[in-house]
């Protein structure tokens, strides 16, 4: 049994027309239709959005505490030691 999924999806949005003219406006200035240049523009935006989610920027002082931390770890505190004890049986209550 085959399947008949479409390969594209629709998104439908009610927007005022001077909205719409703008968007139109635009898409004539970039020689895409109006359809390609709202999903280029969404596209683009949700890149933005996803790549400043995933980064995390650092001062340079933060930078430099951040890597003193990796090269001198501080010493467990006993709630670390419980969570590693913790981490440990259970692990080993799996197998």
């Amino acid at each position: 049994m085959t399947s008949s999924l479409p390969s594209d999806s629709q998104v439908t949005a009610r927007l005022p027309q001077s909205v719409k003219d703008t968007l139109q406006k635009a898409a004539d200035l970039t020689g895409a239709s109006l359809n390609q240049f709202m999903i280029q523009a969404a596209v683009k935006e949700a890149q933005s959005i996803l790549a400043q989610s995933q980064v995390i920027h650092l001062t340079a002082q933060d930078t430099d505490r951040l890597f003193e931390l990796i090269e001198n770890p501080p010493e467990p505190n006993s709630r670390l030691k419980q969570a590693i004890q913790r981490h440990q049986e259970f692990f080993s209550e799996a197998n």
